[in-house]
């Protein structure tokens, strides 16, 4: 996943506050959800708290915040206990993208998406929603590029008709294509990228395949159905679930290779003053990661392991003695064929 901006962590502790002290004594679990968040991360939003308040950064200026016992209780946060205001441009954001989300059919629970619409019309007035409805005539929003757009639909139409799909997959960690067989379960935006959920024959188990890896998509005339034994994954901690046995790598990555994060499911992104990124990585195997490493020729380096590193840099330097001594500089010979 990205790097969080400090933009966004300090819009979301402005939106907590107020709802904290509205639920004096909640649970950390529960106040964790609320805000999409794990208890680890929910709880370093709190220790965060402590350094906010008014100015001159006395104690009694300062927001107070207790979770020891395992329930939230904020004090001294008075002066932003309201709750931010959205202003007309913020409103009509929100209005249109969730009208867009209203069209989906993958969305589970569209109640929740016209109550919230319902609170912004009756704020707004009835003129702010006429602008949101033009401006949602003249915005067509894509997902992703028009491969991805056109697996999505196909897939769409798999799951309404029950037919089973062929994949020519992409393996990250394996830098491999793979042929699969796949009874759509559902389709699914999670991370800013849209998978697939089916049952694998190949794997004989449930997958998630993500669609800008799907090389080649086909829909079979073939019944579907998962088999009863199929049931959607919890992602409720994220896409990636590492093994107990996966092997921690931390790379540093040049701005030139900052993609990596994008593509690559990994554990933490940190982006430094000098606008390196320093990765880690949870995987099972090491092999792709140096193909991947020498893929980016030198906008990415080994941290650690130290092995892997060492291993990447003999690999570099056999690469290298293949093409022989350089010749920089040396003339042709008399009947070298590159003379005319």
């Amino acid at each position: 996943m990205s790097p969080e901006s400090a933009t966004a962590r300090v819009a979301r502790l402005l939106t907590m506050v107020p709802w904290l002290l509205r639920h004096q004594g909640v649970p950390v679990e529960e106040a964790a959800a609320e805000f999409g968040l794990t208890p680890a991360k929910f709880e370093a939003d709190l220790s965060l708290l402590f350094l906010c308040g008014l100015p001159g950064g006395m104690p009694d200026d300062l927001i107070e915040a207790d979770w020891d016992s395992g329930r939230v209780y904020l004090g001294n946060a008075d002066a932003i206990a309201r709750p931010l205001r959205l202003g007309l441009d913020e409103a009509l954001t929100l209005m249109v993208g969730l009208r867009a989300l209203r069209a989906t059919p993958e969305l589970a629970d569209t109640d929740v998406v016209d109550r919230a619409l319902a609170k912004l019309v009756e704020a707004t007035g009835t003129h702010a929603s006429e602008l949101a409805d033009e401006a949602g005539r003249r915005i067509h929003v894509e997902v992703g590029d028009g491969a991805e757009a056109a697996h999505l639909s196909a897939l769409r139409g798999a799951l309404r008709d029950h037919r089973r799909v062929h994949l020519r997959y992409h393996v990250s960690d394996r830098d491999e294509a793979t042929e699969r067989d796949v009874d759509p379960m559902r389709v699914l935006a999670r991370e800013g990228h849209w998978y697939l959920e089916g049952w694998c024959h190949r794997a004989d188990a449930v997958r998630l395949f993500r669609l800008d890896r799907i090389e080649e998509l086909g829909v079979l005339d073939v019944d579907g159905t998962p088999p009863a034994a199929a049931r959607p994954r919890d992602l409720a901690d994220g896409v990636f679930s590492a093994a107990p046995d996966d092997r921690i790598v931390e790379l540093d990555l040049d701005p030139g290779a900052h993609w990596v994060a994008d593509y690559y499911p990994h554990e933490r992104a940190e982006i430094r003053p000098d606008r390196t990124m320093r990765l880690v990585l949870r995987v099972a195997r090491t092999d792709w990661v140096r193909r991947l490493v020498w893929r980016t020729g030198g906008a990415a380096r080994v941290v650690a392991p130290p092995e892997l590193a060492e291993q990447v840099h003999d690999g570099a330097r056999a690469a290298l003695a293949a093409y022989g001594p350089r010749t920089t500089g040396a003339q042709p010979a008399a009947g070298d064929p590159r003379v005319d």
